[in-house]
């Protein structure tokens, strides 16, 4: 935890509100979501009990597992989900956009915009990645067939849920997890898991305080829980006698009228955690969003066009673990994503620049002098080389000789060529412009700061960062277990396959 957030937390627990710790919001968010609140039975893994699915507060579809236990059941459950979510995703693959690529010299085509789902927290992704994984191998014929949709649902989910670990990524967002990266609460960080706690802080009801509506968003009774866990409570003296019911109707009436009061039941305990759910959003959508979300939000454009062509071409299904060379690239992939996110939020932010303005990686200071014109000719040829002076009262922790960036130029940068302590505590810093001007020797007005500029230099660089080398998967070195082999949990599940290895 940063040092600005543990001071925004302390505030907002003395003010009883939360503190907000961002100016612009860091994610996109789409005109037409896709709002998932699932639910899964207690003590089984990842058998799904409910689903509140749909893409507008008043058009919520509540699908239900009478017996969460029975294979059947469960499939059908998936197949009812499959129903809502592929027609969505289908949705947003009937236009395309031309791409530029190799500097203009050709073009690519992508979806110009893509699907977004939410859930309520991060739990809530861990169950569709778990749903995903235990449906995507399912086969639609031999002695136990599912609806063809059946694995098509989990290959998407899964394709969703490996872009939730990719940082900046707005495919599948949990809502618990983009609140907080906006508004920092009194309470802890396991306690800002709980959506209705979380939402008690930011936006308390009239007369209350965030830890009095957050104390009282913990009682079950007032907020079920968020899925998809359920309350033990609910489970032993509501849930587990109305199942029973259904189990022992006897005949199709009171099989009906068990089914009935099955699905009032559940969708009480979802109603409360939808209305929250499109209540976070509104107050995600107050926040005007940051300068460089598109531009992550058109990766997310890609992942998705990219996988809609992969499964319309027939390509097989995500494998269940990946070889040493695939694991590797990809954890260099996220590493980069991670550090460019990074970067961009602060580039995007004043607050959370001004986290990295305390450890020393950035500074903010008045230009007091500027020369635009100044050329070196030390070279086989001039090159322009304008140089500034900066006078700041912030610590000054870069070395003479750093290479520094300015978000308002981004594209520019700025060699730190003296360090003067001037005084009262302040810095003057004279720093060596180079980029971004064109590549005469008359800077084009705008691109050399002014005299009274206010900037902010950081050490944190948005530029391109190259790819790893790797080698091909059939070169994987001894020391990760060699060349791949075909490995039978790369095949598709048996149909026959044992029902609780299915949904582990």
């Amino acid at each position: 935890m940063s040092t600005l957030r543990a001071l925004a937390k302390a505030q907002a627990l003395a003010a009883g509100v939360a503190q907000p710790v961002a100016t612009v919001r860091h994610l996109h968010l789409s005109e037409r979501p896709l709002v998932l609140v699932p639910l899964a039975m207690a003590g089984e893994a990842n058998a799904p009990l409910a689903a509140l699915v749909g893409t507008a507060p008043d058009e919520a579809r509540l699908l239900i597992v009478p017996q969460p236990r029975n294979r059947d059941q469960r499939f059908r459950f998936a197949a009812e989900l499959a129903a809502v979510v592929l027609p969505y995703l289908d949705s947003f693959r009937s236009v395309t956009e031309a791409v530029p690529v190799d500097r203009g010299r050709d073009v690519r085509h992508r979806y110009v915009d893509a699907p977004q789902l939410l859930v309520p927290n991060p739990a809530g992704i861990s169950f569709l990645r778990l749903f995903g994984r235990s449906t995507r191998f399912r086969r639609p014929d031999g002695d136990y067939p599912v609806h063809p949709s059946v694995p098509l649902l989990g290959r998407w989910l899964t394709f969703f849920a490996e872009r939730a670990e990719q940082p900046g990524s707005s495919a599948l967002v949990a809502l618990t997890d983009a609140l907080t990266l906006h508004w920092a609460t009194g309470q802890s960080v396991v306690e800002d898991l709980h959506l209705p706690a979380l939402l008690g802080w930011i936006d308390p009801p009239a007369g209350l305080t965030g830890a009095q509506a957050a104390a009282r968003a913990e009682d079950p009774a007032v907020c079920p829980p968020a899925g998809p866990a359920t309350d033990p409570e609910f489970d032993n003296r509501v849930l587990a006698p109305a199942v029973a019911a259904y189990a022992d109707a006897g005949d199709d009436a009171a099989r009906d009228e068990a089914y009935a009061e099955l699905e009032r039941l559940l969708r009480d305990q979802l109603a409360p955690t939808w209305e929250l759910m499109w209540r976070g959003v509104g107050l995600l959508r107050a926040l005007p969003p940051g300068a460089r979300v598109a531009g992550r939000w058109d990766g997310d454009k890609d992942a998705f066009t990219g996988h809609a062509e992969h499964v319309d071409a027939g390509g097989g299904p995500q494998p269940r673990r990946d070889g040493a060379v695939t694991a590797a690239q990809r954890l260099h992939r996220l590493e980069r994503a991670l550090t460019s996110y990074a970067v961009q939020r602060a580039y995007d932010d004043p607050l959370v620049m001004a986290e990295h303005r305390l450890t020393g990686e950035a500074f903010v200071g008045d230009v007091t002098l500027a020369d635009p014109k100044r050329v070196d000719d030390t070279g086989k040829r001039p090159v322009l080389r304008p140089r500034i002076q900066l006078l700041t009262t912030e610590p000054v922790r870069v070395p003479v000789g750093a290479t520094l960036y300015s978000p308002a130029r981004p594209a520019q940068k700025a060699k730190v060529v003296f360090l003067i302590p001037a005084a009262d505590g302040k810095t003057e810093v004279v720093l060596e412009l180079s980029g971004g001007m064109g590549r005469g020797l008359t800077a084009p007005p705008g691109s050399v700061p002014e005299v009274g500029e206010r900037l902010c230099f950081t050490t944190l660089s948005d530029a391109y960062l190259p790819a790893g080398a790797f080698p091909a998967p059939e070169e994987t070195p001894w020391t990760h277990g060699g060349p791949p082999a075909a490995r039978a949990d790369d095949a598709p599940v048996a149909s026959d396959g044992d029902p609780a290895e299915e949904w582990a």
